[in-house]
Parts: C-alpha cells; structure tokens; sequence
C-alpha cells in the first residue's frame, strides 16, 4: 500500500453511552488494555504505513490535544481538526476536514470506539479491483441499524430493525443485512458529491449517494471486531484486544 495515504479518526463525539467516563473525559482517551481507543487506532493505521492521521475533537478537545502533544502522536503525524465550537457528526466532520486531504488522493476513515483487525490491504485490493466511490467494510454481526446490500455488495439501503424504518436508495427484491464496521475507504471525489452541509451522519451521505455511484460493502465476518460503545464492552476488547 502507497505510505503516503491518510486516514481520518472521527473522535468528535460525546459518548453518551460512555457515561460516567465521557462525564469527565472524551471517549477517545478510554483505556483497553492499557492504551486509549485513539492510541490502539492510530497504531492499527501504523501497521499499514499510514501515518498521517486527521483526528476530529469536540468533547474534551483539550484533553485530546494535549494526549496527542504528550505522546508524539505515538510515532504517526497527527492533524487535529478542531469541532470545539460544534460537534458535527460524521459526515459533518468529514466535509469540515476536506482542506485537509489531498485532491486526488483516496483515503480511509475510522471510528474511535472501534477495535478491529479487518486487513487494511485486503480492503485496498477489494477497492482497487472494484473501483467503487466507497468501500465500506461490514459484518453478519448483531446490530440494531444495518445496511442493507444486493447479491453483488452494492449498497441499496437501511434499516432499524428496532423501528422498522428503512431508507431505500435502490429498490430490488432481495437485499442482504450486513453491520456497519465503521471503516471505510473514499474516492476524493466524494467531497464534491456530498451534498449535506453542517452536522450530518455519513450514513445520509451513502445513502443519498448509492443511487447514483456504486458503494460496496467489503465482508470481514471472520476478523476480530468489537464496538467500545458502552463502558461494559471494554471486557469483550481486552479479550480481543490484550495488548
């Protein structure tokens, strides 16, 4: 993989299931086993060469900052994206940081409360092979939201499986439920396609944009995953996660 790539780490959020944590601190800096989740990440993202890292911050921006000041950026070049005045989401984040990338550059995104060892080399080969606008990775995990595919991994939809709400962007017979992994490769071309603005879910975004440009989900059932939602997961991550 080219080691000129960036990535961005969305820790903007406010951990609201994260409580009594995210009461004082950002749920970026919960520690797993000895590292915060922003640390394990931005050594996930190492593995594969990538070491400019674009990190989001609102709730206790500071605390991230000064994480990141203490620790060198635990080897990789951290770019901070400041949200302090308002938190914007995903895809509200995304679009805040577009300065930031480069104009014919692809690149990858994480969420920070996730903890997994998809192989950032099979999804890069899946994308290159397929050459979609997005490459999402996905599991046959348990979710309450998923989305949803056709038989050939093309994006056609979502569905909250508490609310029965769905939203459809290509109407077929059958689709398939798969869970979000939150990690994601993007074509630069998807700033001048996206068309919210302010604070946003990039999941609009897929949707909004999966009727016109092919969004592939990549399949990584079998790898290691888990989702530091609430303070009780932390078990289930040092389990996977012991190091």
């Amino acid at each position: 993989m080219e080691n000129n790539l960036k990535a961005i780490i969305f820790s903007a959020g406010l951990g609201t299931r994260f409580k009594p944590w995210t009461d004082i601190h950002p749920k970026a800096l919960a520690i797993v086993s000895g590292k915060s989740l922003l640390q394990h990440n931005i050594e996930y993202l190492q593995q594969y060469g990538i070491k400019d890292v674009i990190v989001n911050v609102h709730h206790f921006s500071n605390q991230i900052i000064e994480a990141v000041k203490n620790n060198n950026g635990w080897g990789s070049n951290i770019i901070i994206s400041d949200e302090s005045n308002e938190v914007l989401e995903t895809g509200g984040g995304l679009v805040n940081a577009r300065h930031l990338f480069k104009n014919n550059q692809l690149f990858f995104s994480l969420n920070v409360d996730i903890l997994t060892n998809l192989d950032l080399n099979k999804l890069m080969a899946f994308h290159q092979q397929h050459k979609p606008l997005i490459s999402l990775g996905v599991t046959n995990r348990k979710s309450s939201r998923v989305l949803l595919f056709d038989a050939d991994n093309r994006l056609c939809g979502w569905r909250n499986l508490q609310t029965g709400e769905e939203k459809i962007s290509i109407k077929k017979d059958y689709l398939i439920q798969k869970a979000y992994s939150c990690v994601v490769i993007y074509e630069p071309q998807i700033f001048s396609l996206i068309k919210q603005t302010g604070k946003f879910s990039i999941i609009d975004s897929y949707l909004d944009l999966a009727a016109k440009h092919v969004i592939l989900g990549y399949d990584h059932s079998l790898d290691k995953f888990v989702d530091v939602g609430k303070p009780d997961s932390i078990v289930m991550a040092e389990k996977l996660f012991p190091k």
